[in-house]
């Protein structure tokens, strides 16, 4: 969503489509269309007709490695074309799109031992590579522009995320009226309870929600005759407080 809100000025722009749900061999009509005599040939594809009606997006192929091998023929003819003809007989144009496609691929094999010289994160980098090339054919990987290996997130990525977290809450509570401040021990409370390098930033997610979203939402039904105005957060004892103001 940044992506596209950054190059086209809307988060509108992104075109996501989960690969989970293109498991089987009949879901390329999903993509271009049905052909001829199938059901459904008078609907429009999933991805072409999105892209005909907006021509500069950001399309994101989630979880490739799910994907049936025939759509990912469809995706590199995409690659290799920059256009692809749908079952109406339509042209459509993909030189103004940014595709991008993620993959989980090598996160279920261990990060091994640290030797040589070599991090943990360059290791993973390696084992990801050779896993992405067990179900992509060097052809297909041979037309990406850019293969961007994601290392995992360290303590204090997770306080940055943390930050954006209370900042959209921080603006969700101003438009109702309502000013939220918090202090440093708070998103240091925060990261010491969730992080994990397995379960990634939801674990945050979860614990914002449990730590500060329900219990602010608490506190203005319970204060629905006295509206509160001002809240702060802070950390006593290890567990979070809320004073109202």
């Amino acid at each position: 969503k940044q992506l596209a809100q950054d190059m086209f000025n809307s988060p509108e722009s992104l075109i996501r489509l989960d690969m989970s749900e293109f498991m089987e061999k009949f879901a390329v009509s999903r993509i271009i269309g049905s052909p001829p005599g199938y059901v459904g040939y008078d609907e429009a594809g999933q991805l072409t007709e999105k892209v005909r009606r907006k021509p500069y997006c950001v399309i994101l192929f989630d979880e490739i490695e799910k994907a049936h091998p025939d759509v990912l023929n469809i995706m590199l003819q995409i690659l290799d074309d920059g256009h692809i003809t749908d079952a109406q007989g339509r042209v459509v144009n993909f030189e103004n799109t940014v595709i991008v496609m993620t993959s989980n691929a090598g996160s279920d094999k261990g990060m091994g031992s640290v030797g040589f010289g070599r991090t943990a994160n360059e290791q993973g980098k390696d084992k990801a590579l050779k896993a992405l090339g067990q179900f992509l054919r060097p052809e297909f990987i041979n037309r990406v522009d850019e293969v961007v290996y994601f290392n995992r997130l360290t303590e204090e990525n997770f306080k940055e995320i943390a930050k954006l977290m209370l900042g959209e809450l921080t603006d969700n509570l101003r438009e109702k009226g309502i000013t939220f401040t918090w202090d440093e021990s708070v998103l240091d409370h925060l990261v010491r309870t969730s992080y994990s390098v397995t379960y990634g930033a939801r674990n945050l997610r979860r614990q914002v929600q449990k730590d500060l979203e329900d219990p602010i939402a608490t506190k203005i039904i319970e204060s629905y005759q006295h509206p509160i105005t001002q809240l702060k957060a802070l950390e006593q004892d290890g567990k979070l407080e809320l004073l109202a103001l």
